[in-house]
């Protein structure tokens, strides 16, 4: 127990003793004043000094019994105190604080004042003939005000019920009365307890002293709603326990400005009365909840859960529901955001100054190093909560809730060892690790994804010169594929934890063990390795051909086009244009062509400059007719001369440059054609010699600027077929 509490409990305890001091002090004042007692059983005279004050007995009776109900009044604002400082403490717990939840000391100082309440009770009523009516009613109402606020204070929400409430969703909740065991006893029949849900103006009024006295209208409706409030015997209490609460739906208020529906909050009151005494006396108690947010949607969860971390964090005692100051002090918030980390991640490593450094350079957009810049300033909850980071797309609780969240799934662990720094720039990553061998690495939270952590390294460049890589941050889910430390030995890049710890004996309690062998099934094991892909310049390759599907036009028949695919193990070596002239060209004759194919011989792509549609997008004219041809091509001796086009019926959709001038294909690039009949070749071949002798194509190069763009190839005159056998 904290020193400071000892000393409130002491400080009761030596009330409580006055108190029952002072009450055999009235008894015996009181039985000396009775008709017929005996002066040398009862002598009070040494109890009050009547010749000093020149009153009698009776004044003297008047004055010890409002001294002592001043003194109980005194010791019931200490148990109102102590009541008060739980409930903020309740609170506080919902942000990690710690929290002793037994009410078992608060409901013995009750029941002690209680006691001591009908014992004066029972001295005032004795006491009747010798006060003034005046003086014994104002005791009286003095003393029924003390009982009244006593009872009403100790019906209290043992049981929070969830501070983000979703619509649809069961919950429970629980009260208890401090004095059931003293008022209650065994009724017939038990009082019930109703839970309703209120507004926070509603809440308000209520807190008003001439509050409604009867339940407030629920803005929200909740099922399973009563209970019965009963005593528990081997508990020692008097409680009520719902279940199977659950909110069907609820009925959104007018919220303030830019207030969004998961800054509206709301409570659940419970109520429940009953008659107390012989005299029936009616009581009615309430207890508000702590406030919640209800949301309809888990999106809504985030947001909701802000809301609820600065109204636990910085409400005060005793507020109008629900006010909370728009602006703390940082070093609050550092405190608040500390208690959170702990208890969500479920660790006893706290966050660092240097952590805090690192938070409020982001939360307040200042990259200042010195950490008192930040000990004197304030935070708003726009800035916590509603103001986009800058160069980011969500707010500074919405990226720490996912570090939470991270931390907490697959991190834990990690954290508690202190093998995570986490909290800290790419910036200053640079700064630590620049003078670091190769291979030394941190890991860090990233700062531009939610709920992501990174590995930066230091790595070597050309130049020898150092440089800091940043492996792509990993998720939770990244996570649950393959754990935090088994990616880290996968990379052999990977050698030292900052600053110079080796990663195996940083890492190696967090390693998952490698199977060997088969399986109790007779599997052999297949395991996930990471690798990372790093941006080097690739060596420079030699030009190769694009996959493409052109289609040829033999001047034959529409079903004879072909469709080919090129891909890359078919493109064949590009060699550089031959440095040997080329002899000119020579007109044959019919006869001599039919004799001059050769076994082998060169074939030429299509030029790719002309394709500008997709490659499963048919030409729109089908196969096209031989067009006349403006130019002829030189080609060895071994070459014929034909008149063969191509019409592309696919294309890209980017301009493609054809292959250099002086480029050679080998002859293996396409596949065969299909055979011409012998009608197709003798029309092709008299189609050739017949544009041969309009015009010189001696002198005409092999390869030549292609007139529909860029350097290409003229595909008229190239026989393109396979073997002489057709």
């Amino acid at each position: 127990m904290p020193f400071h509490w000892k000393q409130e409990e002491l400080k009761f305890n030596t009330a409580l003793q006055r108190l029952q001091h002072r009450l055999g002090e009235t008894r015996l004042l009181r039985e000396a004043l009775q008709p017929g007692s005996e002066a040398g059983q009862v002598s009070l005279h040494n109890l009050i000094d009547a010749p000093a004050n020149g009153t009698g007995p009776s004044e003297a009776l008047a004055t010890l019994l409002q001294e002592t109900v001043g003194e109980l009044e005194a010791a019931q604002a200490l148990v109102l105190k102590r009541i008060q400082i739980w409930k903020r403490q309740q609170q506080l717990a919902g942000n990690g604080a710690p929290f002793e939840e037994s009410l078992a000391p608060l409901q013995e100082r009750c029941e002690n004042l209680v006691d001591i309440y009908s014992q004066l009770q029972q001295e005032v009523g004795a006491a009747g003939g010798e006060l003034e009516p005046k003086a014994r009613a104002v005791l009286i109402s003095r003393l029924d005000d003390v009982l009244r606020t006593l009872v009403t204070s100790s019906f209290l929400v043992e049981k929070q019920p969830p501070q983000v409430l979703k619509t649809q969703t069961k919950f429970q909740a629980g009260v208890r009365f401090l004095l059931g065991l003293r008022f209650l006893g065994a009724p017939a029949k038990p009082p019930l307890v109703r839970a309703d849900m209120v507004t926070e103006k509603q809440a308000r009024e209520l807190s008003m002293p001439q509050g409604p006295g009867a339940g407030a209208e629920s803005t929200g409706e909740i099922i399973n709603n009563t209970v019965a409030l009963e005593n528990s015997i081997p508990g020692n209490c008097c409680s009520a326990l719902f279940k199977n609460l659950l909110l069907k739906k609820i009925k959104r208020c007018e919220r303030k400005g830019t207030e969004s529906v998961t800054e509206e909050k709301c409570a659940v009151l419970f109520s429940t009365s009953f008659t107390l005494g012989p005299n029936k006396l009616p009581i009615q108690l309430q207890a508000l909840s702590l406030p919640l947010v209800v949301i309809v949607h888990g999106n809504q969860d985030n947001n909701a859960k802000a809301t609820i971390l600065w109204d636990n964090a910085f409400s005060e005692m005793d507020r109008v529901p629900f006010v909370v100051a728009e602006r703390v002090p940082w070093e609050k918030m550092c405190e608040t955001l500390n208690l959170k980390f702990m208890a969500e991640v479920g660790t006893n490593r706290g966050l660092l100054p240097e952590h805090f450094l690192f938070l409020a350079q982001k939360i307040f957009n200042d990259n200042s190093l010195s950490m008192e810049t930040f000990q004197h300033r304030s935070v708003s909850w726009s800035q916590f909560n509603k103001e986009i980071l800058l160069g980011r797309g969500f707010t500074f609780w919405q990226w720490f809730d996912g570090v939470l969240d991270l931390t907490k799934r697959c991190l834990r662990s990690y954290w508690s060892d202190r093998l995570i720094i986490g909290f800290i720039s790419k910036q200053y990553v640079t700064s630590l690790l620049l003078n670091e061998p190769d291979g030394t690495f941190l890991l860090r939270f990233s700062d531009s994804e939610i709920g992501g952590i990174t590995i930066a390294h230091v790595i070597r460049g050309q130049d020898g010169s150092p440089q800091i890589e940043n492996i792509q941050p990993f998720s939770a889910k990244d996570l649950s594929i393959r754990s935090l430390g088994d990616r880290i030995r996968d990379l052999a890049q990977l050698k030292n934890l900052y600053p110079k710890k080796p990663k195996d004996e940083a890492f190696r309690s967090h390693y998952k063990p490698e199977q060997m062998g088969k399986d109790g099934r007779g599997y052999v094991p297949a395991t996930i390795k990471m690798t990372v892909e790093r941006d080097q310049p690739l060596p420079t390759l030699e030009p190769q051909m694009p996959t493409m599907v052109p289609t040829y036009d033999l001047g034959m028949a529409t079903d004879s086009s072909m469709n080919m695919q090129l891909s890359p193990d078919m493109v064949s070596q590009v060699y550089p244009p031959p440095s040997h002239s080329i002899p000119p060209y020579q007109a044959l004759s019919r006869e001599d062509a039919l004799t001059a194919f050769p076994e082998s011989h060169l074939q030429i792509p299509p030029n790719l400059n002309q394709i500008n549609l997709p490659f499963d997008q048919p030409h729109p004219q089908g196969l096209l007719p031989c067009p006349s041809q403006e130019h002829a091509v030189s080609t060895p001796e071994p070459l014929l001369c034909s008149d063969v086009t191509m019409a592309e019926d696919s294309c890209m959709s980017q301009s493609v440059g054809g292959f250099p001038q002086g480029t050679w294909v080998s002859e293996d690039m396409f596949p065969p054609l299909l055979p011409p009949t012998e009608q197709d070749l003798t029309k092709l071949l008299l189609e050739g010699q017949g544009e041969s002798g309009g015009g010189s194509l001696g002198t005409q190069p092999l390869l030549q600027p292609s007139h529909y763009g860029q350097s290409g190839i003229s595909m008229s005159h190239l026989d393109l077929r396979a073997n002489p056998s057709w």
